[in-house]
């Protein structure tokens, strides 16, 4: 097993829009992203159990050519508006640096 945190080069997230925020996990080694992507653990159902969305309105694309995953789901809250804490969505990875990748 091991976790997002120590596998991945690159664990990030931005906004993607006023009203979604979008999630990258890139890998340096193209064969290690092969051997996650076979595992199956990412994808929208995940996204949608670690940010509480609808696994349905999770835009979950696998990128072979970059070795990365991009996950892309509504916000709880919109850029911005009265209770959001993070205007830019740039600390909306944290969840997904814990995700344990039978390896």
């Amino acid at each position: 097993m091991a976790l997002i945190k120590d596998i991945a080069q690159i664990c990030k997230s931005k906004n993607a829009g006023p009203f979604s925020v979008t999630v990258d996990v890139l890998f340096e080694d193209h064969e290690l992203y092969q051997k996650v992507k076979a595992t199956g653990v990412l994808n929208a159902e995940l996204v949608g159990a670690l940010y509480n969305v609808d696994p349905a309105k999770v835009l979950f694309t696998p990128y072979d050519t970059a070795s990365a995953f991009k996950m892309t789901f509504p916000r709880a809250i919109s850029a911005g508006d009265i209770g959001d804490t993070d205007v830019y969505g740039a600390q909306q990875h944290a969840p997904m640096l814990t995700v344990d990748i039978p390896l």
